[in-house]
């Protein structure tokens, strides 16, 4: 794997805020990737979930998958969701866990973390709490949070084993994941030059792992009974001609993965 610089690092985070300030702010611009209630639709969820979460939460949606379709929150739970953005999963999640859970949605974005502010208040959800912060670093204690979900944002980070580690620091025993991203099946080799160009990560393809690094290093970080539920041709939905004959060069596609941190 390719070794990330400080620097460089940095720059990624740069251009994934900038990229996701867009989609939070501009939503209407049209992106590379799907985005909005078209993309949730065609990922799978439900009408009457969509239906329930304000519209400014859903237009910003820039999920890959559904990650729902795992059945890992239960009443009660804490979630964390990782990559929140303008809010679309916490809030459906925060009906599943109801008044006596929580979820607190995790973003690095300023743009986003404000709008999905705006969105819970919209909502009326009272058991939803905004968070800044990212996976590498997340600013939680340890084993305080009962399911994680996640949905087309771990491959934008750089340090993937990091971020897993740090999964399983703040699951409580016993707890479960549902994950939704993208991952690629061929060509990494070819990825090498392009890994050091920021924007490139933004763009989902260049940061995405091979699908079986991806659930041997959830394994490596402690979780147990990794499995991949769902694959979907995510990149068919784009609008972008150049974006989706990258995505068929590469096999990339997007994942739903469950697992569990043993009790």
């Amino acid at each position: 794997m390719v070794a990330i610089t400080k620097f460089t690092r940095e720059n990624i985070f740069d251009a994934v805020k900038q990229m996701y300030t867009d989609v939070a702010i501009k939503p209407e611009m049209g992106f590379h990737f799907p985005t909005g209630r078209p993309a949730c639709e065609f990922l799978g969820y439900p009408q009457d979930q969509l239906d329930a979460v304000p519209v400014s939460a859903v237009e910003s949606f820039a999920g890959v998958g559904y990650p729902f379709m795992c059945n890992a929150i239960r009443p009660g739970d804490v979630v964390l969701d990782i990559g929140a953005g303008a809010g679309t999963d916490a809030l459906i999640a925060s009906m599943l866990t109801g008044d006596n859970g929580k979820v607190i949605g995790l973003d690095m974005t300023d743009a986003m973390h404000s709008k999905f502010h705006d969105n819970i208040k919209q909502m009326g959800a009272t058991n939803v709490e905004p968070l800044l912060g990212n996976a590498e670093d997340i600013p939680l204690d340890d084993a305080t949070v009962d399911v994680i979900t996640s949905n087309g944002v771990l491959n934008l980070v750089p340090d993937k084993q990091v971020a897993f580690a740090e999964l399983f620091r703040v699951m409580k025993p016993g707890g479960r994941l549902q994950i939704s991203d993208i991952i690629i099946q061929r060509c990494e080799e070819e990825l090498v030059e392009a890994k050091n160009n920021p924007r490139l990560w933004a763009e989902c393809i260049v940061g995405a792992l091979y699908e079986d690094y991806y659930t041997r290093w959830l394994e490596e970080a402690g979780f147990n009974n990794v499995k991949v539920l769902l694959h979907q041709d995510y990149f068919s939905k784009s609008d972008n001609a150049s974006t989706r004959d990258v995505a068929q060069h590469f096999n990339a596609e997007s994942i739903t993965i469950s697992g569990f941190k043993p009790d």
